[in-house]
């Protein structure tokens, strides 16, 4: 298999998906991600950061939509975190 960047990935995947145009910050994908799996359960990364992408997209898909969404949720891991 070859490698292929996140980047490179992000964007074929956007592509394949007709999403034009998309900008994505991987890097506060993946951060979401881990804080998920470590503040929650490991199951909870891919859960939430689709939970992130699916509110992003109903509140209208800005940039600032998506960074809105990751930012509520990362609060929210910290806080399970801080509870446990």
């Amino acid at each position: 298999m070859a490698e292929v960047s996140l980047d490179t990935w992000a964007a074929t995947v956007a592509a394949e998906l007709g999403l034009k145009g998309v900008e994505l910050d991987t890097e506060a994908v993946l951060d979401l991600a881990a804080v998920a799996a470590h503040s929650v359960v490991r199951p909870a990364a891919p859960v939430t950061t689709f939970l992130a992408g699916l509110a992003a997209g109903l509140a209208g898909g800005s940039e600032a939509d998506v960074r809105e969404a990751i930012e509520s949720l990362t609060a929210l891991c910290e806080r399970v975190a801080e509870d446990s």
